[in-house]
């Protein structure tokens, strides 16, 4: 039985995802333009929480004001009649000719100007939408030549931007946080702040780092090779995690934003019990928005772009539910147990121990006895692992 989306799911759409025309680097469109107020009665119906979108999105690159006044009247009235919320936005420093070489890292300087009065601009778009997040993906922020690029200079012009960015909102009082979305690769052939790592490492030497977090997004750092969800729970350690971006992808290669989870599903399923169910002694992990970044596949018409939008968010349901079940098994709680996963909470050291009183334990060095490791003392990783999997495939 399909389990019923709800706004209480805080499940979010693109409208550059459902509005995705089918285009790629190898052929034209496939299907018609869609209309925002179209997308938002759409999303309303099919039980969405919220829209986001990029400014070009909702009207044309460089657009008249009074073009530009009409769309954003026209969304508001959408949302206000719907009650679909815009919880984040987002700005196109990529499509157009002049970011061909970045926005905030350009080595044009008359580039930069204009992305940031492009970004400030938007910035007051998303206060009057009511957004909180404003997310920076700089997918032009990179370079194809190593000589191309000084990247020690355009790691301090993307510094100098985000902080003026942050004092922006801070002087308007805004409350709008930024999340950096990395990525490896694509359309740059390498892009700056490529991983979840490597974004947070740059968040610290900004001015005001607590505005800043990250919005990792399922694709790009399996692009990378790396495990989303290890990724997720390190952002969510440092209290860095402001959004995510769910989709699906198979392997290392270019980004295919397929549905969330038509890709790796045990890293799905993973991902999932962390948002929902946190670590092993439970709590929810994650308030933020369930945001589905994918592409409908150019093979489907917008029938098929709907019962895509559909497919994200029953599998997430899914999954939830799945998860759910696994924490309750009392198989699984054994497992756990077995495999000491709750010991990882407990310090090294004692409370008030000392590292002389390490170095005065000899059962810590002296007495213990490694060889009791070789061919014993198992963890049973592998027997929890098969739990998990039969979880998820509904066999238990």
């Amino acid at each position: 039985m399909a389990l019923k989306p709800a706004p209480s799911d805080h499940f979010t759409f693109g409208l550059w995802t459902v509005g995705y025309n089918g285009a790629d680097p190898f052929g034209g469109p496939t299907r018609a333009p869609m209309d925002v107020v179209h997308v938002v009665e759409k999303l309303t119906e099919l039980g969405a929480y919220g829209l986001t979108l990029h400014d070009d999105d909702l009207f044309a690159f460089v657009s008249a004001d009074a073009e530009r006044r009409k769309q954003i009247d026209r969304l508001i009235e959408a949302k206000d009649s719907t009650g679909l919320k815009v919880p984040m936005i987002t700005t196109n420093l990529f499509s157009p000719p002049v970011f061909k070489d970045g926005g905030f890292t350009s080595n044009d300087r008359s580039v930069r100007r204009f992305a940031l009065r492009k970004v400030l601009r938007n910035l007051d778009l998303a206060a009057e939408l009511g957004a909180h997040t404003l997310v920076m993906w700089g997918g032009r922020e990179g370079a194809e030549y190593d000589s191309a690029k000084d990247v020690r200079l355009a790691i301090a012009r993307y510094r100098e931007a985000v902080n003026i960015l942050t004092s922006y909102v801070t002087d308007k009082g805004y409350g709008i946080r930024f999340a950096i979305e990395p990525k490896p690769n694509e359309p740059r052939g390498d892009i700056l702040l490529p991983t979840i790592g490597h974004a947070m490492a740059f968040i610290e030497t900004l001015d005001q780092p607590e505005l800043v977090g990250v919005n990792p997004e399922v694709g790009h750092e399996q692009m990378a090779g790396l495990n989303f969800t290890t990724g997720i729970a390190q952002a969510l350690e440092a209290g860095k995690l402001f959004h995510i971006d769910l989709n699906g992808q198979r392997g290392i290669k270019y980004d295919q934003d397929l549905v969330f989870g038509h890709g790796d599903l045990h890293n799905a399923f993973s991902l999932v019990d962390l948002l929902e169910n946190g670590g092993p002694d439970g709590g929810r992990s994650y308030e933020g928005p369930r945001h589905f970044d994918f592409k409908p596949s150019r093979t489907e018409d917008e029938e098929g772009v709907w019962a895509s939008v559909s497919a994200n968010m029953q599998t997430y349901l899914i999954l939830k539910e799945r998860t759910q079940a696994f924490r309750a098994d009392p198989e699984v709680q054994k497992a756990l147990a077995a495999a000491q996963v709750e010991q990882i909470a407990q310090p090294t050291l004692a409370q008030g121990e000392t590292v002389d009183d390490l170095l005065a334990d000899r059962s810590a060095f002296e007495e213990f006895d490694t060889d009791a490791y070789f061919n014993s003392k198992g963890f049973g990783f592998v027997a929890l692992q098969q739990l998990a999997t039969e979880h998820l495939m509904g066999a238990r």
